[in-house]
C-alpha cells in the first residue's frame, strides 16, 4: 500500500504562485507514474499534470505554461509548481500514484481577488 500527502494549497490572488508537494510512504515511490488532478464543485475530476517513472511529463491544455510537475525520487515526492494562477484553478487537488491506484486527501486551492 502506498499512503500520500498533499500540502502546499492554501488562498492565493490571481496571477499568484502556489506550490504543491506530495510525499509518498509505504512503496516503491519511483516505479510509479505520479499525477495531480484536481476536482472543482459540481466538475469532474479531472488529471492536471504527470510524470512518468523516467521523467516525462504531460500537461492538460488548460495549464500548459503555467504549471511545472517535477518528482524528487530520492525524497519519495512530486511537486505541482502553479505560477500566473487564475480563478478557474479553484480546485481540490489530488495526489495520485499510478495514476490512479492510489490517492492523497486532497488539498483545496483557492484563486480569488
Amino acid at each position: 500500500q502506498v499512503q500520500l500527502v498533499e500540502s502546499g494549497g492554501g488562498f492565493v490572488q490571481p496571477g499568484g504562485s502556489l506550490r504543491l508537494r506530495c510525499t509518498a510512504s509505504g512503496g516503491i515511490f519511483s516505479i510509479y507514474a505520479m499525477g495531480w488532478y484536481r476536482q472543482a464543485p459540481g466538475k469532474q475530476r479531472e488529471l492536471v499534470a504527470a510524470i512518468t517513472n523516467g521523467g516525462s511529463t504531460n500537461y492538460a491544455d488548460s495549464v500548459k505554461g503555467r504549471f511545472t510537475i517535477a518528482r524528487d525520487n530520492a525524497k519519495n515526492t512530486v511537486y505541482l509548481q502553479m505560477d500566473s494562477l487564475k480563478p478557474e484553478d479553484t480546485a481540490v487537488y489530488y495526489c495520485s500514484a499510478g495514476l490512479g491506484l492510489y490517492w492523497g486527501q486532497g488539498t483545496q486551492v483557492t484563486v480569488s481577488s
